[in-house]
C-alpha cells in the first residue's frame, strides 16, 4: 500500500490531512488521485458513497489551482444542498495551509446575491448544485472558460433527480480539454451516455464490482402482513438500544405519519421530505447530525446527498421502485470501513424486488426472525446495566449531596434499590410487551393462498349488502394507501351527481363498498371509464368475488401512495374493453 507522500501530493495538503486523522490511502483514493494530477485523464469511478470519494478528487483538484488566477479552475458538480456544503467544508480543511485558496458552496436555498458578490470577488474552486449554477451562468455572472477540471459526484443520484438538461447546459459551456471525474454508485444507461458524449477514452475504476453493495454491510429482510409493518419496526427498533439510523419511506405522507407515531411512542425521531422548508430541513439535518435525534425518517429524495458518520441502520418502510436507489439507501451506512445493517420490512408482494435488488447488490439477504418482547426487554436491560457500569462518577461533584441520598435510601437493600432502579426505567416497554401480541410470521412459500385467505377470511362476513345497496369489489386496496375517505371522495370524483354510499370494507389489494341500488349500474359504468396514475379503475359486481380469487390482476408495486385525485378519463372504458376482448 501507498502513501499520500507516494502518491505525489503536496505538503501543504500533507500537513492539512494528517491533522484530520489521514494516515494511508484508501483503496479509491489510491487509484484516482495518480490520474487526476496528470492531465488529459478522463476517469470514471464506480463506489459507494462512504470510501474516501472526496479526498481522492479534492487532494489533486487542490494541488493542481493555479492560486495567483482568481478565476474558477475546477467545478464539482452533486446532486444536493447538503452534500455540496459538506464537500465545500472538506476541500476548505484540506487546504488549511494554501493560503489565499477560495472554495464557494453554490446551492439553492440561499441568497443569490450573496453567491454573486463572492464569484466577482474571485473564486478556484466552485462547488455547485445544477440549478443554482445554472441560474448564475443564465445570468452571466460565472465564467467557465477557464475550468481545468470537472467533477461529477454522485451522478446516477443527480440524473435520478432530474438534473439530466442541467449537466448538459453545464458540460458544453467548459473547455474540452479539462480532465473530467464521474463518481457513481451505480452505472445505468444515462451514465453511459455522459461518459460518451463528454468523456474522452475515460479510464474506468471499479472499487468493488459494479453495483455492488458496501460489503461491510449485513442486508436482513423481515416479512410481515402490511398491517403490521410499524409494529415491526418499533420492536427492531427497540432491540437496538443504541440505533442511530435512517428510516426510508416512499411517500411524503408515510414519512409524516411514521415519524408522528415514533415521536408519540417516545422516540427521539423527525421527519425529513420535500413539504419541508429549507430552514426546517437545516434544522432537522443539524439536530439528527448531533445525535439529538436517533431517527431520521426520509423520503429518497429528501436523504440524497446526505452525509452522516457513524450511522447503525438503515430501516427500509417499503423498498423502492428503482432496485439502484437500496445501493444509495444502505450506502449511508458502513462509511469508511465500518459495519452496518440494513433492515427491509417488507410485504408479501415485494419478494421480487427483494430478488432483483439481491442481484444487483450481489449479497444475498438474510431472513430476519423479529425479536420477542422479552429478548427486547432482556437486551434494553442489560444495555441499561453496561451503561451505569461505564457511567463517569464525578466525586467532588456529588460529594456534598451522597450523605442525603444515604439517608433517605438507608432502609432500602442493595437489592431493593437495584429492582426501583430498573422498574423506574422500564416498567412502560414491560408493561408494552407483556401485553402485546407476536407478530404473525408471513408463509413465504404460498403467498398467494395466504394472501387470498387471509382477505376472504376478513370479508367473508360482509358478502351480502344492505337492503337497498348494491355491492361491488375494487381492484385498489390498503397497500396502494386507499381509505375510506380516498375511496369516497374517488367514487364522487368519477360519479356526476349524488351517490349514497354505503358499508366499506378495504382489504390490501381489493376493496368492497356498496352503493344504492338505483346508482348501482351508473357507478360502475362511470367509474371503469376512469383511471388513477395510468393504472385502469376496476369496479365489478360483488358476486363475482368468487371469480376475482382465481384472477391475476398483473403485476402491481404496491405499499405508494396514489393521487387519488387525479382520476382522469382512460382511453378505453374497462367494461368496453372487457366487451371487445369477449367478442374476439
Amino acid at each position: 500500500m501507498k502513501t499520500f507522500e507516494e502518491l505525489g501530493i503536496a505538503v501543504p495538503l500533507l500537513q492539512a490531512i494528517r491533522e484530520m486523522g489521514y494516515e494511508v490511502p484508501m483503496p479509491v483514493q489510491e487509484e484516482v488521485i495518480p490520474l487526476l494530477l496528470g492531465n488529459d485523464n478522463d476517469v470514471i469511478a464506480l463506489a459507494q458513497t462512504g470510501t474516501g470519494k472526496t479526498a481522492a478528487y479534492g487532494l489533486p483538484v487542490l494541488q493542481k489551482i493555479d492560486q495567483p488566477q482568481q478565476y474558477p479552475q475546477a467545478l464539482i458538480l452533486c446532486p444536493t444542498r447538503e452534500l455540496c456544503l459538506q464537500i465545500a467544508g472538506d476541500l476548505s480543511d484540506y487546504s488549511k495551509y494554501m493560503d489565499g485558496l477560495r472554495v464557494l458552496p453554490v446551492y439553492g436555498g440561499s441568497s443569490i446575491e450573496s453567491q454573486i458578490k463572492t464569484l466577482r470577488k474571485g473564486v478556484h474552486v466552485i462547488v455547485a448544485t445544477p440549478g443554482r449554477l445554472l441560474d448564475l451562468m443564465n445570468r452571466k455572472t460565472v465564467d467557465l472558460s477557464a475550468v481545468k477540471s470537472v467533477i461529477l459526484d454522485e451522478a446516477d443520484e443527480m440524473l435520478n433527480m432530474g438534473f439530466s438538461e442541467s449537466i448538459n447546459a453545464i458540460l458544453a459551456e467548459v473547455p474540452p480539454s479539462r480532465n473530467m471525474l464521474l463518481f457513481s454508485a451505480t452505472m445505468p444507461q444515462e451514465i453511459a451516455r455522459i461518459t460518451k458524449q463528454y468523456m474522452h477514452d475515460p479510464r474506468e475504476i471499479v472499487i468493488g464490482n459494479k453495483n455492488e453493495g458496501n460489503e461491510n454491510i449485513r442486508h436482513i429482510y423481515y416479512m410481515v402482513h402490511a398491517r403490521d409493518k410499524y409494529l415491526a419496526l418499533k420492536r427492531l427498533v427497540d432491540y437496538y438500544p443504541n440505533v442511530y439510523g435512517i428510516v426510508f419511506c416512499r411517500t411524503r405522507k408515510e414519512t409524516q405519519e411514521i415519524a408522528d407515531k415514533l415521536i408519540q411512542d417516545g422516540y427521539n425521531a423527525d421527519s425529513l421530505h420535500g413539504e419541508l422548508s429549507q430552514a426546517q430541513r437545516d434544522y432537522v439535518m443539524q439536530k439528527f447530525r448531533l445525535r439529538n435525534l436517533q431517527l431520521l425518517v426520509a423520503t429518497d429524495v429528501a436523504a440524497r446527498g446526505l452525509d452522516v458518520d457513524d450511522l447503525t441502520h438503515i430501516f427500509h418502510y417499503g423498498l423502492p421502485d428503482e432496485t439502484e436507489s437500496y445501493t444509495h439507501r444502505s450506502g449511508r451506512t458502513a462509511r469508511a470501513g465500518k459495519t452496518g445493517i440494513s433492515i427491509a420490512i417488507c410485504h408479501i408482494k415485494e419478494k421480487g424486488k427483494l430478488r432483483s435488488i439481491a442481484k444487483i447488490i450481489r449479497k444475498p439477504f438474510e431472513q430476519g426472525v423479529l425479536p420477542t418482547g422479552k429478548a427486547i426487554c432482556e437486551k434494553q436491560l442489560f444495555n441499561f446495566v453496561d451503561q451505569i457500569e461505564k457511567v463517569k462518577v464525578n466525586e467532588e461533584e456529588i460529594a456534598s449531596l451522597m450523605p442525603s441520598v444515604f439517608r433517605k435510601l438507608e432502609w432500602l437493600e442493595k437489592e431493593d434499590i437495584i429492582k426501583r432502579l430498573i422498574s423506574l426505567e422500564f416498567n412502560r416497554m414491560i408493561d408494552y410487551y407483556r401485553d402485546a401480541d407476536d407478530i404473525e410470521i408471513v408463509n413465504e412459500a404460498a403467498p398467494g393462498r395466504e394472501s387470498r385467505k387471509e382477505y376472504g377470511d376478513r370479508h367473508s362476513r360482509g358478502k351480502r349488502a344492505e337492503e337497498g345497496y348494491k355491492r361491488f369489489v375494487l381492484n385498489f386496496g390498503k397497500t396502494d394507501g386507499l381509505y375510506p375517505n380516498q375511496l369516497m371522495e374517488l367514487i364522487n370524483r368519477c360519479v356526476p351527481g349524488k351517490v349514497q354510499i354505503g358499508r366499506i370494507d378495504l382489504g390490501d389489494t381489493h376493496s368492497f363498498f356498496e352503493v344504492e341500488k338505483n346508482a348501482a349500474q351508473r357507478v360502475m359504468d362511470r367509474m371503469n371509464r376512469y383511471e388513477v396514475e395510468g393504472r385502469a379503475i376496476s369496479v365489478e359486481p360483488a358476486q363475482e368475488e368468487k371469480s376475482w380469487k382465481g384472477k391475476s390482476f398483473g403485476n402491481r408495486e404496491s405499499g405508494g401512495e396514489k393521487n387519488w385525485r387525479r382520476a382522469s378519463p382512460a382511453r378505453s372504458s374497462y367494461a368496453e374493453r372487457r366487451k371487445r376482448k369477449s367478442s374476439t
